[in-house]
């Protein structure tokens, strides 16, 4: 069992930048791809950036690319997510969620991912 905690969200303005990260409060994702994924009221959830359990690979969402990095550390207990030139319609909130496979890659289907952070609120004022 992985138990994911989102923290970094907040209330910024357009252009500014924000980092969001994520840990395990229970268990390890060491080993696991990573995906962000965010969502508005009404709205399905989509994919932003996801993570393969080496950081050897990543991938982006095309509203993602070039503004967004994901990024894990060494030892793969944190995974973050850099969001610059951020605009209104990156209002959301966003998740955090391990892949249910151990050494698992990068993934833009929320279905592949087993565990699911409770999410931050980042709101983008213009």
């Amino acid at each position: 069992q992985v138990q994911l905690v989102e923290s970094g969200g907040g209330l910024v303005q357009v252009g500014d930048s924000l980092r969001l990260s994520c840990v395990a409060s229970e268990g390890s994702f060491s080993s696991k791809g990573m995906g962000w994924f965010r969502q508005t009221p009404g709205k399905a959830r989509e994919f932003v950036a996801s993570i393969s359990w080496t950081a050897g690979a990543t991938s982006y969402s095309e509203f993602a690319e070039g503004r967004f990095v994901i990024s894990r550390d060494a030892a793969g207990n944190t995974v973050n997510l850099q969001m610059n030139s951020l605009k209104p319609e990156d209002t959301a909130r966003y998740y955090c969620a391990a892949n249910g496979k151990i050494y698992s890659g990068i993934n833009d289907d929320a279905g592949a991912y087993a565990y699911w952070g409770q999410g931050t609120q980042v709101t983008v004022s213009s």
